[in-house]
């Protein structure tokens, strides 16, 4: 099936470009004629639009996915002293606003299956200091939220939902985003829903909530000048908005590209020696990434490169075993599932624009290089 020349990107952000220009400069000049750079009209339309699409009462709008989480906690009341309890198989920044409030991250293993936070391994984590429990909608797959919701309702802890991958996802027929206290999305350009730069929204159901949210992220300030909270610079800036908006339009159109191609891809490798994680019953997976677990990553990606087919590894090592949080003392071996992922996770080639004769070649390129049962 290699033809002469054949390359499949892993991602191809120009060719999105390519299609929304002239929506985009119009948008952009649109904030530079009213000068409206931080906050303003565009980020006000923006979180309108985006708490309706979510299912949420408010969107507070930020500069990135990290300062929402950071937020979330902090309006929690978390800080010194605290635990909170998530998965060590995602991106190190569910743990870093953690501990950017003083509380510890507690990390439990994840179901093999799924590669979210297992429920079953909460309770037996749960201390006199734990506050709130982190799942993290990994791939753009929700975590089993029945399950922890019950978990924390009984034990008097907070659900933060960390959704920076699972734009418009649902659980139960739900929309990810309004199930806790509050939830965090990340804009980041490669994400479903991304900007042109930083940024990052909170959502939640909760008005204090919300207006806490919205004080800390301009410098605590209740009214210009008047400074209620020590707080921060968390705004998001016109500029980013204004793509995001002219994205919204679009992002359910892109969203069942990917599961199409998800769905072409699983149907492919079906007999191919790798495992793809699996989309629980009553969850809407919108597939930021399409990963599949193979033995020797490795070198199978390897073969991959070349053969044409661009891949990635999310995540290469667990936030257990990083440096940053050694001082933990939760090493090699605590999270074995974790661990596992980690070893053998792949992310193969998967945006909007991608072509079924991508992604037949990719997954053909995978089943020649994993092998096959």
């Amino acid at each position: 099936m290699k033809t002469a020349n054949v390359t499949v990107p892993y991602f191809d952000l120009k060719a999105q470009y390519g299609l929304l220009r002239d929506e985009i400069l119009e948008a952009l000049d649109r904030v530079s004629q009213n000068a409206s750079f931080i906050l303003g009209e565009e980020v006000e339309h923006f979180e309108s639009a985006f708490a309706e699409y979510c299912q949420a009462k408010h969107c507070i709008a930020l500069n990135s996915g990290t300062s929402a989480l950071h937020l979330a906690l902090l309006t929690g009341g978390i800080g010194a002293g605290d635990e909170v309890i998530t998965t060590a198989n995602t991106f190190i920044a569910t743990a870093e606003a953690i501990a950017y409030t003083g509380a510890t991250p507690v990390f439990v293993d994840i179901h093999p299956a799924t590669a979210n936070l297992d429920p079953e391994r909460i309770e037996p984590a749960i201390t006199k200091r734990t506050r709130a429990i982190i799942p993290v909608h990994l791939y753009g797959r929700p975590a089993n939220l029945d399950s922890i919701v019950e978990i924390a309702a009984r034990h008097r802890l907070l659900v933060i939902e960390d959704a920076c991958q699972a734009h418009g996802a649902r659980y139960a027929g739900k929309r990810v985003g309004g199930f806790g206290h509050a939830a965090a999305f990340s804009f980041y350009p490669g994400k479903n829903l991304g900007a042109y730069g930083e940024g990052g929204a909170l959502t939640t159901n909760d008005d204090d909530v919300a207006s806490i949210a919205r004080s800390l992220r301009s410098h605590g300030e209740s009214t210009r000048y008047l400074h209620k909270y020590v707080g921060y610079n968390y705004r998001m800036d016109g500029f980013q908005a204004a793509v995001l908006n002219v994205k919204m339009k679009y992002v359910d159109q892109w969203t069942d590209k990917r599961q199409a191609c998800a769905e072409l891809y699983r149907r492919l490798l079906h007999d191919a020696e790798v495992r793809l994680p699996e989309d629980p019953a009553g969850a809407e997976c919108v597939y930021h990434l399409f990963v599949a677990y193979v033995e020797n990553r490795d070198s199978v990606r390897a073969e991959l490169e070349k053969m044409g087919v661009q891949t990635a590894v999310h995540y290469p090592k667990p936030v257990h075993l990083q440096e940053a949080f050694a001082h933990l003392e939760q090493g090699q071996g605590s999270l074995p599932f974790t661990e596992r992922a980690s070893e053998q996770v792949l992310s193969l080639p998967l945006f909007p624009e991608m072509t079924e004769e991508q992604v037949s070649y990719a997954a053909h390129c995978l089943s020649e290089a994993a092998g096959n049962k």
